[in-house]
Order: structure tokens, then C-alpha cells, then sequence
């Protein structure tokens, strides 16, 4: 069934003279998974700022103990002692 064929479809059965019956418990099917998609969104989201957060402190600690911007002493020249 394509596209046109469920539009088609759902015309006729909306023109029909008596609506066609909703479930009386449809309403509440639909705040409860509605809320159930709600809560899933909002532990998503959490844990996605714990992941955020987590690489944030992981990255600073292993930035300062690492100190990635100081330049590493040459190793290409001996030292000059004895001058």
C-alpha cells in the first residue's frame, strides 16, 4: 500500500457518516506512554551529562598532570659543562 492508497483509505473511512469509535482508553494509553517517553528523554539527556562531564574532569586531570603545552627538553644536543 503506497502513500496515496492510505491517504485514500483514511478519507473514505473519516467521510463515512458515523465516525468511526475510539477506545474509551485510548487517552490514557497515551499520557502514559507519552510520560514513559518523557522520563526516557530526561535519563537520556542525564546521562549524557554525566558522559560530558566525566571526559571533562578526565581531560583536566590528565591535562594537568601530563602538561602537554610545556616543551620537552632537547635531546638532540649534549650539555655544555666544562666551558
Amino acid at each position: 500500500m503506497n502513500l496515496s492508497e492510505r491517504e485514500a483509505a483514511v478519507r473514505r473511512m473519516l467521510e463515512r457518516e458515523p465516525p468511526p469509535p475510539v477506545p474509551p482508553d485510548l487517552y490514557g494509553a497515551a499520557v502514559r506512554r507519552g510520560g514513559r517517553m518523557l522520563r526516557r528523554r530526561k535519563a537520556a539527556r542525564r546521562l549524557l551529562w554525566l558522559v560530558l562531564l566525566t571526559a571533562a574532569v578526565v581531560f583536566t586531570v590528565w591535562a594537568a598532570t601530563v602538561r602537554p603545552w610545556v616543551e620537552p627538553p632537547s635531546e638532540t644536543t649534549p650539555p655544555l659543562t666544562g666551558w
